[in-house]
C-alpha cells in the first residue's frame, strides 16, 4: 500500500493533482477543497490510500493522518465507497465527522453528497462505537486552527491578504480561539468575524 507521497505538484484540477515523485507523475484524487490549496511547482506531501478495483488502481490523497483514517473508516459502512467518503471530507474536517458520529448527529451527515438520510443514519449506527478508537494524537494531527482556517478560506477563493485579515479578526474576537470548534471559526471568518 502507498501510505504517503511527497513530490512536486505538476498539475492541479478540481478533484485531483499530479505529483511527480522520482520522475513519475502520480495522479492523486483529492477533495476540491484540498486541491485548491496546491500550487503548481511547489512541493506537496500527502497521506494516501490506494484503492484497488478490478478495472483500476486509484490513489486518494489527504492532508493528514486523521483524514486518511476517517476516509478508510467511512468505507466500512455498507453502501459507502471512496467517492462518498471523499465528498464527506470535502464538506467536513475529520474532527467534525468524528464528533457528528460520536454525538449521533445524523442530520449533520445528511449534507454529504451521495449519502442521504438513510445513509447518514447507517453511518452513525455502524460507526458510533468505532470512532471512540480515534486517539487524541490522531485528532491533534489535524494541525492548528490557523492552518485549517487558512486552507479553507484559500480553497473558497479568498486572497492571501483577505485570509490573513480574517485570521487576525478571529484571534482578537474569540477569547480562547484554539478551543473553539473549527466549524464555528470558519462561519465567523466567512461572516467577517463575530463580535463577542
Amino acid at each position: 500500500m502507498i501510505a504517503s507521497i511527497t513530490g512536486t505538484v505538476k498539475s492541479v484540477r478540481l478533484g485531483n493533482v499530479v505529483i511527480e515523485v522520482g520522475g513519475v507523475g502520480l495522479l492523486v484524487n483529492v477533495s476540491p477543497r484540498l486541491a485548491a490549496a496546491f500550487t503548481v511547482g511547489t512541493t506537496a506531501s500527502l497521506q494516501t490510500v490506494l484503492v484497488v478495483r478490478e478495472d483500476a488502481l486509484t490513489l486518494y490523497g489527504f492532508e493528514n493522518h486523521a483524514a486518511r483514517e476517517i476516509f478508510e473508516l467511512l468505507q466500512t459502512v455498507t453502501g459507502i465507497g471512496p467517492k462518498v467518503a471523499q465528498s464527506a471530507l470535502n464538506i467536513y474536517e475529520a474532527a467534525e465527522l468524528v464528533s457528528a458520529i460520536k454525538h449521533e448527529q445524523a442530520e449533520v451527515l445528511e449534507r454529504i453528497p451521495g449519502l442521504g438520510k438513510k445513509g447518514a443514519q447507517r453511518v452513525v449506527l455502524e460507526l458510533r462505537d468505532k470512532v471512540d478508537n480515534f486517539e487524541a494524537s490522531e485528532m491533534a494531527a489535524l494541525g492548528s486552527w490557523r492552518d485549517q482556517i487558512t486552507s479553507a478560506l484559500i480553497g473558497l477563493g479568498f486572497t492571501a491578504r483577505e485570509t490573513q485579515e480574517r485570521i487576525d479578526q478571529l484571534s482578537t474576537q474569540f477569547k480562547d480561539v484554539a478551543g473553539e470548534p473549527i466549524g464555528e471559526l470558519l462561519r465567523a471568518a466567512l461572516a467577517g468575524g463575530v463580535q463577542r
